[in-house]
């Protein structure tokens, strides 16, 4: 009976073991992707559109650009995703990667990570 007690105890043992493993690699991915949304969320926030900020009609981001800063460093990262800018001034960034598994060895799964970015200007308080 001690015999397979231990059998059995060290086989639990590893499987927990390898369930932890792979569950904080997948977090630590997921982790990854929200800060590389983050990131290119804050790179299209640089986009200013400068004709409208040259003339003192306020800061609002160019959509085109902003897209386009946000999509050069998600390629920079080597992922891929989606951004979208609304009212000018708030940049929303979807990335999806992948992560590996440990358990079961070669298993893909597909991560998602979001992040936004609102132009704010102001001295001392954000102005609109």
């Amino acid at each position: 009976m001690s015999v397979f007690l231990v059998v059995v105890t060290a086989a639990l043992l590893a499987l927990i073991g390898t369930l932890l493993v792979d569950g904080l690699g997948r977090l630590r991915a997921v982790s990854r992707a929200d800060a590389l949304a983050a990131e290119a969320a804050r790179a299209g926030g640089q986009a200013v559109d400068p004709a409208r900020a040259i003339e003192g009609d306020g800061l609002v981001v160019s959509p085109p650009a902003a897209a386009a800063a946000a999509q050069q460093y998600l390629a920079r990262e080597g992922v891929t995703g989606t951004v979208t800018v609304t009212g000018g001034s708030t940049i929303r960034v979807t990335v999806t990667t992948t992560y590996s598994s440990v358990f079961p060895p070669s298993f893909t799964r597909s991560v998602t990570g979001r992040g936004q970015a609102s132009l704010l200007h102001g001295v001392t308080t954000p102005e609109d």
